[in-house]
């Protein structure tokens, strides 16, 4: 059953997306651009890149197929060149995905800033580096903006939108538009914050799971189980928020902190502040690898990625509406 096919897109709508650096990240974009009807144009200097992201758009194009492609959508209009500035030279978007490393996204921007269209959107799926800061050296940087994704970007709908301290609330809107159009649930990140959202709320439950697992509360496979077979279910259905409402029955969320709040707040004084040792690395390691048992990570990644399709499937196919935020 396919999720339905996506809507015609007309000339009007034709883009060309630059994808810069193609490793995984990048080339779950370029998976994602080229289903939705886009031509793509993608550079990256490794000598086996262009091998490995065909390879890649090859493999996952099936699962797009079952997501539903967009009119035109065809494998067939990526290319791809060493050359980042014939990369960009063209480009309507950019999506860079190169390694957080400041330095070489100051210079990828400052290159990327010569030879794109003055009006052609920057974006960066960085995960951590600011905004304000990859910009610095780009010409015209109001047009420099974060669109970081979620892993993987060709399935999971999550992209957060920011910018920095010269980017424009036009570069904002425009990048919002183009993900929203292509599927996603862009956030906006209102203000330049280490980690951005989504990695911090993560980082969040990290440091609690690795503190129970080193205080020997759980293993590595119960903490797993506790959240994906627990809290994780209700979690990808309305978020924290809606299910702390929902917990507090008839009176929802009022009623949950005036009766729930002060144990909470006991729970998060109480909570663990987890050093990375190299005792406790290994524990991890050890409870990870016992855990997969002879699974690959490709094997891992294919078992997420087919359920996470029927995930999409069913909420693709729940027709309540969210309150606009």
């Amino acid at each position: 059953m396919r999720l339905g096919r996506r809507r015609h897109m007309s000339k009007h709508d034709k883009e060309q997306i630059a994808v810069v650096s193609t490793g995984v990240i990048g080339a779950n974009w370029a998976t994602l651009f080229l289903a939705r009807g886009h031509d793509v144009i993608a550079t990256d200097p490794a000598p086996d890149a262009e091998a490995l992201l065909r390879a890649r758009v090859t493999a996952q194009w099936p699962t797009m197929t079952a997501l539903g492609l967009a009119e035109g959508a065809d494998p067939g209009r990526l290319r791809f060149t060493r050359s980042l500035e014939e990369a960009v030279s063209g480009a309507t978007f950019v999506q860079e995905n190169a390694p957080e490393r400041l330095d070489l996204k100051i210079e990828l921007f400052r290159r990327m800033g010569v030879a794109a269209p003055p009006d052609t959107v920057l974006a960066s799926s960085s995960s951590g580096l600011a905004v304000s800061d990859m910009q610095q050296a780009c010409a015209h940087p109001e047009r420099v903006v974060l669109g970081h994704p979620f892993n993987p970007p060709h399935l999971i709908p999550l992209v957060e939108v920011g910018g920095g301290a010269h980017t424009s609330a036009r570069a904002i809107e425009r990048a919002m538009a183009f993900y929203a159009a292509l599927g996603k649930r862009p956030v906006h990140v209102r203000r330049e914050i280490s980690g951005h959202i989504a990695n911090r709320l993560q980082a969040a439950l990290w440091r609690e799971a690795i503190h129970l697992v080193e205080q020997d509360v759980a293993s590595v496979a119960d903490i797993d189980t506790v959240i994906a077979h627990g809290p994780g279910l209700r979690w990808a259905l309305l978020g924290p928020f809606l299910n702390l409402h929902l917990s507090g029955g008839a009176g929802g969320i009022e009623h949950l902190l005036d009766h729930l709040g002060p144990p909470m707040e006991e729970w998060w004084r109480d909570l663990g502040s987890p050093r990375l040792t190299e005792a406790l690395k290994h524990k991890l390691i050890s409870g990870v690898a016992h855990s997969a048992g002879s699974a690959g990570t490709s094997d891992l990644e294919a078992r997420r990625d087919r359920l996470l399709l029927e995930l999409l499937r069913l909420k693709a196919a729940d027709t309540q509406q969210e309150r606009p935020a």
